[in-house]
Parts: C-alpha cells; sequence; structure tokens
C-alpha cells in the first residue's frame, strides 16, 4: 500500500472490515482491519517489540498513543491501566472508525479516539507510546513530535519505537536537545534494541 494513503485523512475507496486474530497485554483478540490503514493484517514488528518491552503505564491519569492504527498500543495500554484515560490519536479517520469499534468490541470504555486537533490543548499525559509514522518524512516527523512529547508530564515517560535503518540513531540524536530546550528535566536514552529496531526513551523529571 502507498505510505501517502494510511497518512492521509480520509483514505480513498469504500472501508471493506476484515477480522485478524491478535494478542494483546497476553490476551487473544479478534480485531477488526480494514485497506488505507497502518499494519491492516495485524500487529506490526516494529508495535510487537515496544509492547513486549515497555513497562506497564500509571494505573490512572492520561495516557496517549501517537498515530493509533487500528488500535493494537492503545488497547494495550487500556488493558493494562483500566482506571486512566487512554487518548488514540490518528489523522486517519479510517483508523480511528476501526481503533474506536475494537475499543467497543473490548468493552474498553476508558479510549478516548481523537483527531490531533480534538486533543485539548492544556492536556499533560504520564505515559506517551508510540510507532511514529517515521516515512511521512524528516521535517514533518520532528513536527509530529514537537508537537506531543513536551506534553509529557512531569515524573511521565514516553516510549517510541523505530527501525534501525530508518534512521533510529539521528532521532534519538535530535530528540535529546529538542526536549530540553523545552525544558532542562528531560532525558533521553535508547533501553532496547531487537530484530532491527530501537527502543528510544524520553524521561521528564
Amino acid at each position: 500500500m502507498d505510505a501517502q494513503h494510511y497518512f492521509s485523512s480520509a483514505p480513498d475507496g469504500p472501508i471493506r472490515r476484515r477480522t485478524v486474530e491478535v494478542e494483546l497485554d497476553g490476551r487473544a483478540v479478534t480485531a477488526t482491519t480494514a485497506g488505507g490503514i497502518f499494519s491492516p493484517d495485524g500487529i506490526d514488528k516494529g508495535t510487537g517489540v515496544l509492547l513486549r518491552h515497555v513497562p506497564r503505564p500509571t494505573p490512572t491519569g492520561e495516557l496517549l498513543d501517537v498515530g493509533c492504527g487500528w488500535g493494537p498500543i492503545a488497547l494495550t495500554m487500556a488493558l493494562q491501566a483500566p482506571e486512566a484515560r487512554v487518548w488514540a490519536v490518528d489523522v486517519n479517520e479510517r483508523s480511528r472508525t476501526l481503533c474506536r469499534e475494537n475499543a467497543e468490541a473490548l468493552g474498553l470504555d476508558n479510549v478516548v479516539v481523537a483527531a490531533p486537533e480534538e486533543v485539548p490543548a492544556p492536556l499533560e499525559f504520564s505515559a506517551i507510546w508510540s510507532n511514529p509514522p517515521i516515512r511521512i518524512g524528516k521535517p514533518q516527523l520532528h513536527t509530529l513530535l514537537r508537537g506531543w512529547l513536551p506534553r509529557l508530564a512531569s515524573g511521565g515517560e514516553a516510549w517510541l519505537v523505530v527501525q534501525k535503518n530508518l534512521g533510529a540513531d539521528s532521532l534519538q540524536k535530535w530528540l535529546g536537545p529538542m526536549l530540553a530546550e523545552h525544558d532542562p528535566g528531560f532525558s533521553v536514552d535508547r533501553p532496547e534494541t531487537q530484530k532491527g529496531f530501537r527502543l528510544l526513551r524520553a524521561r521528564r523529571d
């Protein structure tokens, strides 16, 4: 599928739903996906690396999945922290529809699916998890991360999974100074590398 297709706000053509069998937080789950979104065939490798290694989110507060797709990251956060509110954000309208349907099918009433502009501006997040859309290009990616990562609350952590051969190391070098300009209490490190993916972590004191 053409990359720009799932980055668009409204993919072309009718939505043709299909189901996939996946595992979320140790549970076998039937999820609904469709063409015109990211990874419609299931959980992609990068997201799998993130979900295997990221620590459980805070049990309460505001949590964020940037680029939610059909929802594997946001749904996992919601399963692990049922008392928290999980914001599942995506520019793709079809992704939002499917993520909302999957949350409802799992009985997860703590998931708020939203377009980026629908998230209240003052809101800060105790955890941010993301498999960011690297292929949108460096300028757009930097704009995206500059908009969301500084909204990490004090004491919070943001986790990103990025393919090594798609610029994970250069992104890490950029993230540190960018976040430090916003708040010197930010730090960035790389706790894990697996199967060609880097896990990057940003912390805010």
